[in-house]
């Protein structure tokens, strides 16, 4: 289980375009017309106006991970040239003999690409035929020049964040979430073993199916783009990539039959999808912030989210229908937001954890009438952590529980017995919040990591360090002194 503690662009964009509004509203039709104008006499931008459309239509067939037709969009190079056509995809200042063009351009209706979906917009055409009319010029700054992939995975000067954190059910290997890639380990931590390298800068979650074939990923790019991702384990080759929204997207959860994949968005909605095609089979909006984890019931019907708006949602997968929500929604009941849920294997219990520190199991399903201040749920709440509690999860037969959680600048791990509440371990005293924690399948360790970028494999009776390790692999030291003599 995973989170990462929430971004502040949005907000900051929102609060700088509210400001703006007012005057906006002030200028005369003239004074905006003319803006308009003006506006339109600038040459389009490929870094602000055409690569945001490629990057929500076209790049999650047309990646290093996943080249569609040999056609890669992600590099701007490979962009121009075109696939396994031969033909040369953009010549600038000519937009009707571009084969881009041709390709994306509806005739009676119908566009060759996006393959099986509607057209692009008529204005967002209009913009792509104006910038290879104009040149088909490359504006992207220096440092969105960098490209991650398989042949050219990210190199690490420093471990970062650890947001996410999967045993594979059979045990053999550890997901461990990083900078453009999930990275499988052992599960013992002795060998990394694989490198899944996407679109995606920064991931949120990552998550094995059931049976262990494949692996969801959550993440996306800061306020420039979300996407899911869809990997065969076995192959460590992408199945799908989908850009969702214009943020991260978080908390990714599989139906117990694996054919679903939920998730929460910082559009406020929460989503699911069919894990084969990526298409959209749940949309709902109840929320009023950012939901943050999503799990289905044990037998897939329901869906629950948790979110930063203090609330824990339930709803019916078939009809997308808001049901219920299952905590209190009396004001104050709750502080702060809720972060973690992890559903008991075999029964609609949910474990929480959130801002106010102590871990709770609330009952899924209502069976009495909603009274005013009631918080019916509520099964049992457990010891307070301190600080935040940032993870939760259950173990394989649900008799135990584990939480990460931070306060001050050190992180906690502590497991609890499911139903007598008897706290069982402690592990404490780590540099910085702990974000992600998971169980191994036979129960004995806890995995944990967050803010070093350490993976640390706690014993779950005692709360003793078995081992500990980075596991993104480090630039040598020769490697960051080259880079430092080159530096202006």
């Amino acid at each position: 289980m995973s989170f990462w503690p929430s971004h502040i662009c949005l907000f900051f964009a929102l609060v700088i375009g509210m400001s703006w509004a007012p005057h906006a509203s002030t200028c005369s039709a003239q004074e905006q017309e003319k803006d308009a104008e003006a506006a339109t006499d600038e040459p389009v931008s490929y870094y602000r106006q055409i690569r945001p459309i490629f990057q929500a239509h076209c790049q999650g067939c047309h990646q290093p991970a996943k080249p569609s037709g040999s056609y890669v969009m992600t590099s701007f190079d490979e962009l121009m040239q075109g696939g396994e056509s031969e033909i040369e995809a953009v010549i600038a200042g000519s937009a009707d003999d571009s084969n881009l063009l041709f390709q994306i351009e509806p005739i009676d209706g119908v566009a060759a690409m996006p393959k099986e979906r509607d057209p692009l917009p008529a204005d967002q055409l209009g913009l792509i035929r104006r910038w290879i009319s104009e040149g088909a010029k490359d504006d992207s700054p220096e440092s969105a020049r960098v490209r991650y992939d398989a042949a050219n995975p990210p190199k690490y000067e420093l471990p970062p964040v650890i947001t996410s954190l999967d045993y594979s059910p059979d045990g053999s290997l550890l997901a461990v979430s990083g900078f453009h890639e999930v990275l499988l380990h052992k599960a013992d931590g002795s060998e990394l073993v694989g490198r899944l390298v996407g679109m995606s800068e920064r991931i949120e979650s990552s998550i094995f199916s059931p049976d262990g074939t494949r692996l969801a990923v959550t993440g996306g790019s800061p306020g420039r783009m979300g996407e899911v991702q869809v990997w065969n384990v076995a192959e460590r080759t992408l199945h799908l990539s989908l850009p969702v929204t214009y943020d991260t997207v978080y908390g990714g959860s599989w139906s117990p039959d694996g054919t679903r994949i939920a998730f929460g968005c910082a559009d406020t909605t929460v989503r699911a999808i069919d894990a084969e095609t990526g298409e959209q089979v749940l949309y709902q909006g109840a929320h009023d912030d950012w939901p943050l984890d999503t799990v289905f019931s044990t037998d897939g019907t329901h869906l629950v989210s948790v979110s930063r708006d203090r609330s824990m949602k339930l709803i019916e997968v078939e009809t997308q229908r808001f049901i219920d929500n299952i905590t209190s929604i009396t004001p104050g009941a709750l502080k702060g937001g809720l972060m973690s849920v992890h559903r008991h294997p075999s029964k609609d219990e949910l474990l929480v954890g959130g801002a106010d520190g102590a871990p709770k199991i609330y009952q899924m399903y209502r069976t009495k009438t909603r009274v005013i201040g009631d918080d019916f749920n509520l099964i049992r709440k457990f010891d307070t952590m301190q600080g935040r509690v940032f993870s939760v999860e259950y173990n394989a037969d649900g008799s135990r529980f584990a939480a990460g959680s931070s306060s001050d600048g050190r992180g906690s791990v502590w497991v609890f017995e499911s139903e007598s509440g008897e706290l069982v371990s402690k592990h404490e005293g780590e540099v910085g919040p702990v974000y992600a924690v998971t169980f191994s399948p036979d129960g004995e360790t806890v995995a944990a990591g967050g803010f070093d970028g350490k993976v640390r494999l706690i014993e779950t009776a005692t709360g003793k360090l078995r081992k500990e390790f980075v596991p993104f692999p480090l630039a040598s030291e020769s490697e960051v002194a080259v880079k430092d003599e080159a530096s202006p």
